[in-house]
């Protein structure tokens, strides 16, 4: 049976952490909903991921930095793909409200090697 979902419901009014929520799964990719109201990453930490991501900010605002380059502020509609391995983390989210982001993990694909000898 097919079923409607919405990005807006059911969140939490209470967010101790950033809420993340994984949508859809399939062999290519992995989609989440992120909620954050206020949240930043770890002082020194930053994300190096295995996987390409694509992110949406849906709503709200937030700033991402990457190791190399300027921070980035982010506006409802804004969206960017973050190649692996790039080191980045965020800056800061809107404290007034939440801050809705969708997130696409591209899971790598098999070397050209691979597939040539199939």
């Amino acid at each position: 049976m097919i079923s409607v979902h919405n990005l807006f419901e059911a969140i939490s009014p209470e967010l101790p952490g950033e809420a993340v929520e994984e949508i859809l799964r399939t062999g290519a990719f992995r989609m989440e909903r992120i909620v954050s109201r206020g949240h930043a990453s770890p002082p020194g930490f930053w994300y190096d991921q295995e996987a390409d991501e694509w992110v949406l900010l849906v709503s709200g605002s937030a700033t991402l930095r990457f190791e190399e380059g300027k921070p980035i502020d982010l506006k409802p509609g804004d969206h960017l793909l973050i190649p692996r391995h790039v080191r980045h983390r965020v800056e800061k989210t809107d404290p007034e409200r939440e801050t809705v982001w969708l997130a696409i993990h591209l899971f790598p694909q098999a070397s050209r090697s691979d597939a040539s000898s199939e």
